[in-house]
């Protein structure tokens, strides 16, 4: 049995994605994958890319733009791993999705199997994600966007006192970059999951579009049990786009993944005005395509 399942979900990155996949078999170490590219409808030939260059690349080609948790669950169905309940192929022992823009050192996939090797008790792993600047990408350890913890994030409170580990919960601020570190969640860039972990809570949630599935599948895996975990030891490029962060598209997903990810989990525990409160905010941050959203929730895992 392999050790790792690598899903790569693509849309339009063929040049990102060409360095990240020369640095996935370049990988060093003990350590067996399997590397799935699923690209979303690619007008740049990325998938042509592919099959000429990384011909040990299995590669997977949709004829839209399907989302990025609905892609990854493509890929990961093709490497075996299934709902519970569902009749189960023989997987890799860990999933691990990983995002296009991401380049990794050598060593990086045998040191972090090693490490959830070391650790029964890990559902979900992921590295430290350094920027093209060198500054850690803050969203590769995370607190669950819960009400007042959006509230301290939003407000700027966390970003007056990033060390309170009250206020500063939303980035783990208050603790060393360098510091192995239990966290909510990590960010689906890189995010190691145990097989098992899998098998007993299932594959990301198709109501979210992009954003917030990595957040819902931490979620639900600590909630069966599972510890998340931040291992800094290994240390990986992410270059994001600084045209996705501008997409009104982005933005307006971003946001409808809060409020999706709120419903699903805070709403029956929040009082009314606190979640009148939250749905203006929402509504204000998202725009008035959340209405939609509001009335009509798209139903989830």
């Amino acid at each position: 049995m392999r050790d790792l399942g690598i899903v790569i979900v693509n849309w339009n990155t063929r040049d990102l994605l060409l360095r990240c996949l020369e640095t996935v078999f370049a990988s060093q170490g003990e350590v067996a994958f399997r590397a799935v590219v699923v690209d979303n409808a690619s007008e740049d030939g990325s998938a042509a890319m592919v099959k000429r260059h990384f011909p040990q690349a299995e590669v997977i080609i949709n004829s839209e733009n399907i989302g990025y948790p609905r892609a990854n669950n493509v890929g990961l169905r093709h490497l075996g791993y299934h709902a519970p309940g569902e009749v189960a192929a023989a997987a890799p022992r860990y999933a691990l999705l990983l995002n296009p823009d991401t380049e990794l050192p050598e060593t990086a996939l045998a040191s972090m199997v090693r490490f959830m090797d070391s650790r029964p008790d890990v559902g979900v792993a992921g590295p430290k994600l350094v920027l093209e600047d060198g500054n850690l990408d803050k969203a590769c350890r995370r607190g669950f966007p819960t009400p007042m913890v959006s509230l301290y994030h939003f407000s700027g409170l966390a970003k007056a006192f990033p060390r309170n580990p009250r206020f500063g919960r939303y980035n783990m601020s208050f603790a060393d970059e360098n510091e192995e570190l239990e966290v909510d969640s990590v960010v689906g860039a890189f995010m190691q999951v145990r097989k098992s972990a899998i098998e007993q809570v299932g594959l990301l949630d198709e109501a979210f579009f992009m954003y917030g599935e990595d957040l819902d599948w931490a979620y639900r895996i600590k909630r069966a049990g599972y510890k998340v975990w931040y291992y800094p030891k290994v240390e990986v490029r992410h270059v994001k786009r600084a045209a996705s962060r501008m997409s009104p598209r982005a933005q307006f997903e971003f946001w409808r993944a809060m409020l999706i990810f709120y419903r699903k989990y805070f709403r029956r525990s929040t009082l009314l005005p606190v979640h009148l409160m939250i749905l203006t905010a929402l509504l204000l941050k998202g725009g008035p395509g959340l209405w939609q959203e509001i009335r009509n929730p798209t139903p989830t895992r």
